[in-house]
């Protein structure tokens, strides 16, 4: 492992660039660095501490893929088999004939992000200049279902024929996974997951939510939205069923880093679930760039090997959780801000220093 001072310079430059407060943890077999720069309060100057809980997005995902993956192994669920057969009425005809729980795993069902089409603000989305952030304040205390949420993503254009590729990442396709876990376990899905996936890997700072705000310590979160809020704005106070189960996440570094280490121990899936997750298929990502996506698992490839993990934003919240294939290398870092890029003429986002130093730091992280 690096040494701590290079770790905390790191993690400082990044918090020199523009990010209010940052956090990290980072193991090497059994040594473990833990560190933090920066303020969890813009207002007040609170400084940001490792331990904080996190709102962690779409890392959700691997959480939700994982207990998918439980089922699958146990025969109550069939990878390939048509989601059509499990929720008729929610994917229904032929399209739910052709979708398969493998394609909404890995997001090449076809079907669209129903975001946009639940923010009328975001509704140009990807076309990013002619968005505004304004809905991100009107439903803030919001209370959606899922089953409305996915009747959007459903109804709307389809990005493409299922089981093409490149395939589209959509959160259309974790809240189906949910109602899917719900239908097979006669539970919610939340409470599954919290069985068996998190209380398995033995996480104690990390829940699903059921309320706009959760306990424990915890930063404030600012949302830029590509320059439009300024100065940024707090959203550390919102109902995250917008999310649900494909990004509603709360954990610590700590956590994400156990949880990661478990799972690519074979603890919570088997090894032929665990080679079915590292089985990658082209994605368009939400920053429409083409990635290298699995069944709720992506690679990131460094000079020093292929790591594996996911990554996450909410409203003003971000976090990045990546581990070496044997899980005994791992990085997970927190950040504060969210969509702090500006948008250039063309209205794609400009580079930011804060994104050099953030490649810095992860550089430094994974490679000891």
């Amino acid at each position: 492992m690096r040494s701590p001072e290079e770790l905390n310079a790191a993690l400082e430059n990044v918090h020199r660039a523009g990010m209010p407060g940052l956090f990290a943890e980072v193991r090497d077999g059994d040594e473990v660095w833990r560190g933090a720069a920066g303020v969890a309060d813009l207002a007040t100057g609170r400084p940001v501490s490792p331990d904080m809980r996190h709102r962690v997005g779409s890392i959700t995902k691997t959480f939700t893929a994982a207990a998918v993956m439980q089922l699958v192994e146990g025969g109550q669920i069939g990878l390939d088999a048509p989601i059509g057969r499990y929720l008729p009425k929610l994917v229904p005809g032929e399209r739910g004939g052709a979708i398969t729980v493998r394609m909404l795993i890995n997001h090449t069902s076809g079907l669209a992000e129903y975001l946009p089409y639940v923010y009328p603000s975001l509704n140009a989305f990807p076309a990013l200049a002619d968005t505004r952030p304004q809905s991100l304040e009107d439903h803030r205390l919001t209370r959606f279902h899922p089953i409305e949420l996915i009747e959007k993503g459903v109804s709307a254009p389809a990005f493409s024929a299922p089981g093409g590729t490149p395939g589209l990442y959509s959160n259309t396709n974790y809240l189906l996974l949910g109602q899917l876990l719900e239908q097979v376990t006669g539970t919610t899905a939340e409470t599954y997951i919290t069985r068996n996936v998190i209380e398995r890997a033995g996480l104690r700072d990390t829940e699903l939510p059921d309320e706009p705000r959760f306990g424990g310590p915890q930063s404030q979160i600012y949302e830029a939205w590509f320059g439009m809020i300024e100065p940024p704005r707090d959203f550390s106070v919102f109902d995250m069923s917008f999310a649900g189960l494909a990004g509603s996440l709360i954990s610590t570094v700590a956590d994400l880093n156990r949880f990661y280490a478990s799972l690519f121990a074979g603890e919570i899936v088997g090894p032929s679930s665990l080679a079915e997750m590292r089985r990658t298929v082209r994605v368009v990502s939400q920053e429409s760039k083409i990635i290298e996506y699995g069944l709720g698992l992506y690679p990131m490839e460094t000079p020093g090997g292929t790591f594996w993990g996911h990554g996450g934003t909410v409203w003003g919240a971000g976090a990045l959780a990546m581990s070496s294939a044997d899980g005994k290398r791992q990085m997970s870092v927190a950040v504060n801000m969210q969509r702090w890029n500006r948008l250039d003429s063309t209205g794609r986002p400009q580079p930011h220093p804060i994104d050099e130093a953030l490649a810095a730091l992860y550089d430094v992280a994974l490679h000891g």
